[in-house]
C-alpha cells in the first residue's frame, strides 16, 4: 500500500465488484479497432494498463444499434460476431486484476462522420440541428425509440456474456440520452417529449432494460456530464434533477420493464461524472480538457452529485497526476480519479503511484496533440511523450542487445533524449552530446508561450528517463571531430534538430523585424505600438506570441499563411486559445504571407490571389517561419548513422519523439 496515496489504493465496491484501487482509465476511442471488433492492438493497448495497475478500465463506446455509428471505427455490439473481440479483452485485463467494463452508446445527432465522405445522417429525438458537425438530425418514430431502446438491453446482454464485469450506459456530451431529456433539444409532444417525466423516460428505460438484462451480477453504471458549459446545454441543477431520479430506480419499478424473477436490485451502481457537450465548440473544450484548464476541474460537478446519492462516483477531467487523484478523494469530491490521458502517457503510473516512486512518473502535459487530436483525424491514438502508447505490440515489451555496443545520440531535445533512453533501456552503452548546456530543444520554446508552461515537462520526463536509463549525458558538448574520435561510437543517431530561417522579405533599414525563436529565447524590449506577428505554420507559436502580447495591452495583428490562425492546433486546445485572443483584441488576417516590412507598415501577399494587404501602424514585426534542419559535418567513418527528428525534417515534438523511438529500436534485435 502506498505512504503517499493510502485513500487512492483502497478497494472499492460497485455494486457486485470490488475494484483493487480508485484509478480508472474511462471510455476514450483509440480508433484501434479491427473492422469495428476488438481486435490484437486494442487487446494489447488496455493490457498494458491493466499490467500498469490500473484499477478498472472502461472500453470505448460500444454501438447499440446500427443508427448509432458516429464514426467508421466506432465499435459495434449488435451482433454475436463481437462477442470474441470483448472476451479476448476480458480474459488479458482480469488476468492482471484489474477489472473491465464496457460503454452502451448511441451519440443522437452527435454524429462525425458520413458514408464514404458523405455527409453525415443521424437521429435524434427531434430535428433540432447541431451547431459543431453541422448535422440536421430525423426525428425519431416512437417505434425507432423502442427498437433502439430494446438494443441497449441487447447489447449489454451480448457483452456481459463475454466476460466483461460491467457496462457503463453513456449519456455524457449530448449524446442521445440526454438530447431526450433536454428540453431545448426534444421538442416532441409524446410520450418521450414535453414534461421532465417524459423527458426522463428515455433514460429510464435504457437504464432499467439493461439491468434487467444483464441480471444482479453485472455492474451497470452511468456516465454524464455534470453541467454541459455551452449555451442550451444543460446545467447542473436538471443534471442533478435527473440522477436524483434514476438513482432510486429498481428493478420492477414502473420505470421500465418489469424484473421477472430477478431479486430486486438497484438498476445502477455508480455515476461517472464529467463536463462539457459535443454539439458546440464552446463545450466539446471539456470533453478532453487541454492544458488551459485546471487539474481536478470537474470534481466541483463530482462532489455537488455525492451529496444527492450513496453510490460510488467517479470523475474525469485533467487528474493528471495522482496526488491531484488523491486530494480529490480525500476532500470527499469524489470516490474514484479517471486518469485516462495521464494513462495514455504512462500505462504503469498506477503501479508507479503504490510503490511510491513518483519521480518516475511521465506526466501528461495536456497537449491533445497524439491523442484526441489522432482520433479526430481517424487514426489511432497514441501519445507525444510515449509513442508506444498504440503500438504495443510494435515495440513492447523493449528489445534487449545481445552484445552492448557504443552508441552516441549528437543532439539532446526530444528526438535525442527518446533514443539515448531506450537505447540504453535495451543495453547499449549511450553517449549523448548537448551544445547547450541544458537539454529539451525546441521544447523550452514552446514552454515560454501563453498557457503552454506544462509542455516544458516533456523535456523533463525525456531527461529523466535517459538519465535513470544510465545515458552518460554531457551537455555544453558541441560534437566536433575530436570529440566523435574519442567517443569512438559503433552506431550514430544525429538528432540535432531545426534552426531558425527568416523568409525572403524586402526590409526597410528603419524596420524592427525579429524571428519568433530569437524573440522567445531573448525576449527584447519591443518598440511601443502595433506588432506584426507574421505565422506561416499556423501553430502554436504565431498565435501564442499575439496571445502574450495582446494579453500584455499590446495591439498586435496576427497574419497567418494559413487558412486561419492556430489552424495546426488540435480543436479543443485551439478554441480556448482563439476564445482568449478575441477577448483581448487579437486582429487577424488569414490566407497571407509577409513580404516586405518598412518603418510603419506591413505588407501581406494574398495566397489566395494578388491581392497585398497593408498593415499600417506598425513598430515592430515578429517573423514565425519555416524552420531549417541543422545537419553536423562530421567524417562518420565506419559508423552506422541514423538521422532523426528536426535534423530530417522540422516537425513537431511527436514526430521527434517517435523517430527516437523507432531509430534506437532498430539497433536492438529481438534475442
Amino acid at each position: 500500500m502506498s505512504s503517499l496515496f493510502p485513500r487512492l489504493f483502497e478497494p472499492i465496491t460497485l455494486g457486485p465488484r470490488t475494484i483493487r484501487n480508485r484509478i480508472v482509465s474511462s471510455g476514450h476511442d483509440t480508433v484501434l479497432d479491427d473492422h469495428g471488433k476488438i481486435g490484437d492492438d486494442l487487446v494489447a493497448y488496455h493490457e498494458a494498463r491493466a499490467q500498469g495497475g490500473c484499477g478498472l478500465i472502461v472500453l470505448q463506446v460500444s454501438g447499440v444499434h446500427e443508427t448509432a455509428r458516429y464514426t467508421n471505427h466506432v465499435l459495434m455490439a449488435t451482433d454475436d460476431s463481437s462477442v470474441p473481440g470483448y472476451g479476448a479483452v476480458a480474459e488479458a485485463v482480469h488476468a492482471h486484476g484489474a477489472t473491465i467494463f464496457a460503454q452502451l452508446f448511441h451519440p443522437g445527432r452527435e454524429v462525425m462522420d458520413g458514408e464514404r465522405g458523405m455527409a453525415p445522417r443521424a437521429v435524434a429525438p427531434s430535428d433540432e440541428p447541431q451547431e459543431r458537425f453541422k448535422v440536421v438530425p430525423e426525428a425519431l418514430s416512437t417505434e425507432a425509440i423502442k427498437e433502439i431502446i430494446a438494443g441497449y438491453a441487447s447489447a449489454a446482454k451480448r457483452i456481459s456474456d463475454s466476460g466483461i464485469d460491467g457496462v457503463e450506459i453513456v449519456a455524457s456530451h449530448g449524446y442521445l440520452p440526454i438530447q431526450f431529456f433536454n428540453p431545448r433539444v426534444n421538442v416532441r409532444t409524446d410520450e418521450y417529449g414535453g414534461s421532465p417525466a417524459n423527458r426522463r423516460r428515455f433514460l429510464a428505460e435504457v437504464v432499467a432494460g439493461v439491468r434487467e438484462a444483464v441480471g444482479p451480477d453485472v455492474v451497470v453504471g452511468l456516465r454524464i456530464s455534470g453541467e454541459e458549459k455551452t449555451e442550451d446545454g444543460m446545467v447542473a441543477t436538471e443534471v442533478l434533477d435527473l440522477i436524483e431520479h434514476l438513482d432510486g430506480m429498481k428493478t420492477g419499478s414502473d420505470a421500465g420493464p418489469s424484473a421477472g424473477d430477478i431479486e430486486e436490485v438497484d438498476c445502477l451502481d455508480y455515476f461517472s461524472i464529467t463536463a462539457g457537450d459535443s454539439s458546440t465548440l464552446q463545450g466539446a473544450v471539456h470533453i478532453v480538457p487541454s492544458m488551459q484548464i485546471d487539474p481536478a476541474y470537474a470534481a466541483t460537478l463530482s462532489e455537488q452529485v455525492k451529496k444527492i446519492t450513496d453510490k460510488p462516483v467517479m470523475v474525469a477531467g485533467r487528474i493528471n497526476q495522482p496526488h491531484e487523484a488523491e486530494k480529490a478523494i480525500a476532500e470527499g469530491r469524489t470516490d474514484m480519479a479517471i486518469m485516462t490521458r495521464a494513462m495514455i502517457c504512462d500505462p504503469a503510473i498506477a503501479s508507479k503511484a503504490q510503490r511510491d516512486a513518483v519521480d518516475e512518473i511521465r506526466a501528461c502535459i495536456g497537449c491533445n496533440q497524439a491523442c484526441i487530436g489522432h482520433f479526430q483525424m481517424g487514426v489511432p491514438i497514441s501519445c507525444i511523450q510515449y509513442p508506444e502508447s498504440g503500438r504495443e505490440l510494435q515495440f513492447l515489451p523493449r528489445p534487449t542487445v545481445r552484445i552492448r555496443r557504443r552508441v552516441l545520440v549528437i543532439g539532446g531535445g526530444p528526438a535525442g533524449l527518446k533514443a539515448a533512453a531506450v537505447a540504453a533501456e535495451a543495453g547499449d552503452d549511450v553517449v549523448l552530446c548537448e551544445r547547450e548546456p541544458h537539454l529539451g530543444g525546441a521544447v523550452l520554446m514552446a514552454q515560454e508561450l501563453p498557457y503552454r508552461s506544462e509542455f516544458g515537462g516533456a523535456a523533463t520526463n525525456l531527461s529523466a528517463e535517459a538519465r535513470r536509463a544510465g545515458v552518460d549525458i554531457r551537455t555544453s558538448t558541441p560534437v566536433t571531430q575530436q570529440v566523435f574520435d574519442e567517443v569512438a561510437p559503433e552506431h550514430v543517431i544525429v538528432a540535432t534538430g531545426a534552426q531558425q530561417r527568416m523568409p525572403h522579405l524586402e526590409v526597410d533599414d528603419e524596420a524592427f523585424v525579429i524571428g519568433a525563436r530569437d524573440y522567445l529565447m531573448t525576449q527584447p524590449t519591443l518598440p511601443a505600438g502595433r506588432v506584426l506577428v507574421s505565422d506561416w505554420m499556423g501553430d502554436w507559436i504565431g498565435l501564442g506570441i499575439a496571445l502574450r502580447l495582446a494579453e500584455a495591452r499590446v495591439p498586435v495583428t496576427l497574419a497567418t499563411a494559413a487558412n486561419f490562425a492556430g489552424a495546426a492546433i488540435q480543436q479543443y486546445t485551439r478554441t480556448l486559445l482563439m476564445s482568449q485572443a478575441l477577448r483581448t483584441g487579437v486582429d487577424f488576417v488569414n490566407d497571407a504571407r509577409l513580404v516586405g516590412v518598412d518603418a510603419t507598415t506591413g505588407y501581406l501577399q494574398s495566397t489566395l490571389c494578388e491581392i497585398v494587404h497593408e498593415v499600417d501602424g506598425v513598430a515592430a514585426t515578429i517573423v514565425s517561419g519555416a524552420p531549417q534542419s541543422v545537419v553536423p559535418d562530421l567524417d562518420f567513418g565506419t559508423a552506422s548513422v541514423r538521422t532523426i527528428g528536426d535534423a530530417v525534417a522540422p516537425r513537431t515534438v511527436e514526430e521527434a519523439v517517435f523517430e527516437g523511438l523507432e531509430a534506437a529500436s532498430s539497433l536492438a534485435p529481438v534475442p
